[in-house]
């Protein structure tokens, strides 16, 4: 990790050492993918003030989310599938987060179960949730979080229907693998990878296997995952989770100012700015150009977090100023994770706070709550 200077740097070794499949699964988008260029796009066209002769001698980067202590506005957001980027993934990613005092989210579809991940790292970390048609099985999956001591409840709103990531299709992508000559041979030039899984405490869904009527084999697993994505989901579902679930709750995937404001009803304690990671809804919006609005509607009744292209401290600054006051990074932590393992996230993280401190102190800046929108040139 010595000579990784960037996240960029840490994508090319993740694309090197993770079979294509896999690489291919965290790093693109749905459809013709342009949500997904659109939040880098829309990120990197926004533009700092430069200012100088500032005393910027005592700059800290150290904030509250949700109330808890945070050495940085950042957080590991929900990806599934961690454990097949990395043995034991979200044990890793769980530990590298707890490590430098941020928090951890993990997501329903991981590869280890919630009980695997409160075994092996010290502290509470996040669930996120995906609601499904055995609303059992939601209620069950809920208990296990809260009898795993999970701080906060992340509820993912915006994967009612599935967008078509075409990539995936063509990969054959499946847990376990779907097997192919050009697969074998893509595996076998990944000695270290494969050693890594292999030694992994799962090779499936970790949340799902034993919990369901069904076979615990991936082909009836995967079977019933793709016929429980409910379509039926609405706002009246959120009292529902609000009822077993007593701590606090964030809802991920708000995209608009109307839904922003009926979030803001449900008592729900902070929302995600996010459109998925350009995942779903392809020509919807950049996650950076609806913030703004959001944050001028509902910021002041709950906390706005914000998800969708963040790759450098710089874009957490951007981020800042237009109204979050937190970050979430999904792809840039799986590509460190795919790289090097919990060294991996941790490099990503630290590269992270390290860009950040700098633009703090290029923009004349020594603490978070003093980032606004007056450090973005006009």
């Amino acid at each position: 990790m010595k000579h990784i200077t960037c996240i960029d740097d840490l994508r090319a070794l993740h694309k090197r050492r993770v079979p294509k499949a896999f690489f291919d699964y965290c790093d693109r988008g749905s459809y013709a993918e342009e949500t997904l260029r659109a939040n880098r796009e829309d990120m990197q066209a926004i533009k700092f003030r430069q200012r100088i002769l500032v005393d910027v001698s005592k700059r800290d980067t150290s904030t509250t989310i949700l109330g808890e202590p945070s050495t940085m506005p950042l957080m590991l957001a929900p990806v599934g599938l961690l454990g097949m980027q990395h043995g034991d993934g979200e044990i890793h990613a769980c530990r590298a987060a707890q490590a430098a005092g941020i928090p951890f989210t993990q997501s329903t579809m991981s590869i280890c179960s919630i009980e695997d991940i409160a075994a092996n790292v010290e502290k509470p970390f996040w669930f996120q949730l995906y609601v499904m048609k055995d609303r059992g099985f939601i209620k069950e999956l809920i208990q296990r979080a809260m009898a795993a001591k999970c701080s906060a409840l992340v509820l993912t709103v915006d994967l009612q229907v599935i967008g078509q990531r075409h990539q995936d299709i063509k990969n054959g992508m499946t847990v376990p693998p779907e097997w192919s000559l050009s697969k074998l041979l893509d595996f076998a030039s990944k000695p270290a990878w494969v050693s890594g899984v292999l030694q992994g405490k799962r090779r499936t869904f970790g949340n799902l296997a034993g919990h369901l009527k069904v076979s615990d084999d991936i082909t009836s697993l995967s079977t019933w995952i793709n016929s429980q994505f409910d379509t039926s989901l609405n706002w009246n579902d959120i009292e529902w989770i609000r009822s077993i679930w007593p701590g606090k709750l964030i809802l991920k995937g708000i995209l608009d100012v109307e839904d922003a404001e009926l979030a803001a009803k449900t008592g729900a304690q902070a929302l995600v700015v996010s459109n998925h990671g350009g995942r779903q809804l392809d020509g919807a919006p950049s996650s950076i150009e609806v913030l703004p609005e959001i944050a001028d509607a509902v910021g002041d009744k709950m906390e706005i977090m914000f998800d969708g292209g963040i790759r450098s401290g710089q874009d957490v600054m951007r981020a800042l100023a237009l109204g979050a006051k937190s970050c979430m990074i999904g792809r840039a932590y799986a590509y460190g994770l795919g790289a090097g393992g919990q060294a991996g996230v941790a490099k990503a993280i630290d590269i992270i706070q390290k860009e950040l401190l700098t633009t703090m102190g290029l923009c004349g800046v020594n603490k978070i709550d003093e980032i606004d929108d007056q450090i973005i040139a006009v």
